[in-house]
């Protein structure tokens, strides 16, 4: 009985203690495709659009706009925003 235990303490604590991967940062193609996923586009938080009245909220993430900053035509922290 002692050994069964000592087995289940270890692989609840090989899991507990294993890293958590995060969802992969898909790099868009264009804006169009990243659209297609997020329609409000993508931006830094705490980014204020300068471009003018959008008409959807855009999804924001550091490492999901640094991977696709390409596509912030007008250098507003906000990449294809609508």
């Amino acid at each position: 009985m002692r050994k069964v235990s000592m087995v289940i303490t270890t692989l609840l604590l090989t899991v507990a203690l294993m890293p958590t991967s995060q969802a992969a940062i898909k790099v868009f193609k264009n804006c169009t495709e990243l659209n297609k996923v997020y329609p409000g586009g993508v931006a830094l938080p705490g980014a204020v659009n300068t471009g003018g009245v959008t008409k959807k909220e855009p999804k924001y993430s550091k490492d999901l706009y640094n991977a696709n900053k390409k596509s912030d035509r007008d250098k507003d922290g906000i990449a294809c925003e609508k």
